[in-house]
């Protein structure tokens, strides 16, 4: 059974699918590895680092669609790629399958089994294979290390002979694995930090970490969902957020945004007024940004200035941090792949709780309950 790479088509797109440790592990288990030439140079591997650790380096993507059985992609496919891919093989990739509702219309008509990393089931057996959290927390760190690069000023307290400069304020809405590992950061960096979030058993977590927890009152849980994961809380409770952000963003520096709800577009937590409240020169990180941004003046991979405040939208921002974002996205599609296919025969085990949970398209049907909802 062949495993196939091809080269990420997105010329923004910095991250691979495979490492030379992850093409090792796909060889001793039993699978064949291709892999497109110079797909790993922008995360700096080299060809000749895959080649010496077993896989076959191939010149065009074509050979790679048309024989692989399994193909692991960083993004989405084009319409060009699912042209070329066999009826029947596996496709593993980034795909947000609510909202790439066209992408999926043509991979079912091909008859593609794919899987989502997305979907990975958020359990104890799939934490290593879950990519979205791998990938997170390099969003989170890498946030705040860009929000300090916007501001014109230190982030700790500095004293000097001139005075003492106070440390710099940040406060970090959403505190799932993003917001966490921003408030580790800027905790690390000596920032003052603030957090935020819908789910209050969060709290400890931030406290934890050295930030003091934003606290909306409320007599519910309403902003807990399934698995875990934030969802759309009433409109009482997003007034009483909202004044109670405003008082504290309004003295902040640094904002970062990570709040999602899986499936539909990200709340927007900081409109417009919000932003005219703030100092001139403070940032906004938003790392929602992807699923149209937490803060209503958001551009979507453009870094803007409004009411003098710096709206940063980038929208991979995993994607700075190439060598560790590929090791890491590698290393979750090979622990997937090593569970869900046995080691005898390479048969997919399609009764295993995790291959249940991730795929979305399975011999022409539509398996996944989100992705059937978005499409009707």
């Amino acid at each position: 059974m062949i495993i196939g790479i091809p080269k990420e088509l997105n010329q923004d797109e910095t991250r691979s699918a495979i490492t030379a440790g992850t093409v090792k592990s796909y060889t001793k288990f039993g699978f064949s590895v291709m892999v497109e030439a110079g797909s790993g140079v922008l995360s700096h591997i080299s060809d000749d680092e895959l080649k010496e650790a077993g896989a076959e380096i191939v010149s065009s993507a074509n050979n790679i669609f048309q024989k692989a059985d399994i193909v692991i992609k960083v993004n989405s496919p084009s319409n060009e790629e699912i042209d070329l891919m066999k009826e029947g093989s596996l496709l593993v990739s980034f795909m947000q399958t609510t909202k790439e509702t066209e992408t999926v219309k043509k991979l079912q008509s091909k008859k593609i089994n794919a899987i989502s990393m997305h979907l990975i089931p958020r359990t104890t057996l799939a934490q290593k294979m879950d990519a979205l959290s791998s990938q997170s927390n390099i969003a989170g760190y890498k946030a705040v290390l860009m929000g300090a690069c916007h501001i014109e000023k230190y982030m700790p307290l500095l004293m000097t002979a001139a005075g003492t400069i106070p440390p710099a304020k940040v406060v970090v809405i959403g505190a799932g694995v993003a917001g966490l590992q921003a408030i580790a950061t800027a905790k690390r960096l000596g920032a003052q930090v603030e957090a935020s979030d819908v789910r209050p058993e969060v709290k400890e977590q931030v406290e934890s970490l050295g930030a003091k927890y934003i606290e909306v009152k409320t007599d519910e849980a309403e902003g807990v969902g399934e698995g875990g994961y934030a969802k759309e809380t009433s409109d009482d409770y997003k007034k009483k957020q909202q004044e109670l952000l405003a008082e504290h963003i309004s003295k902040s520096d640094i904002v970062i945004t990570t709040a999602l709800i899986p499936g539909r577009p990200a709340p927007i937590l900081i409109p417009e007024d919000m932003v005219k409240g703030m100092k001139s020169g403070s940032v906004i990180m938003d790392l929602a940004s992807e699923n149209g941004g937490n803060c209503e003046l958001t551009e979507p991979d453009q870094i803007v200035t409004k009411h003098g405040v710096i709206i940063d939208g980038t929208t991979n921002i995993p994607g700075t941090m190439s060598v560790h974002a590929t090791e890491l996205y590698a290393k979750n599609v090979n622990a997937l792949l090593t569970h869900i296919y046995s080691s005898e025969d390479l048969s997919l085990n399609m009764e295993d709780e995790i291959t249940e949970g991730s795929l979305y398209l399975y011999n022409g049907e539509i398996v996944d309950d989100r992705t059937k909802e978005a499409l009707s």
